[in-house]
């Protein structure tokens, strides 16, 4: 076997292993309900904002 057809085989079976790890992502995230995200995004924004003015507090 050449080895440009080894490697189009290895790029494809990359290829192919991506897709798989990407639907895997959707599906799980695609299981929270509307409720969940919202709590996970008001839990993310409270961190972030509780980071920030740590940041600043030590910046100062």
């Amino acid at each position: 076997m050449r080895w440009w057809k080894v490697v189009g085989l290895a790029g494809l079976a990359g290829v192919a292993a991506t897709g798989v790890v990407v639907a895997r992502a959707e599906r799980k995230r695609r299981q929270y309900t509307p409720d969940e995200i919202r709590e996970r995004l008001h839990q993310r924004v409270a961190e972030a904002a509780a980071a920030g003015s740590d940041d600043i507090s030590i910046a100062e």
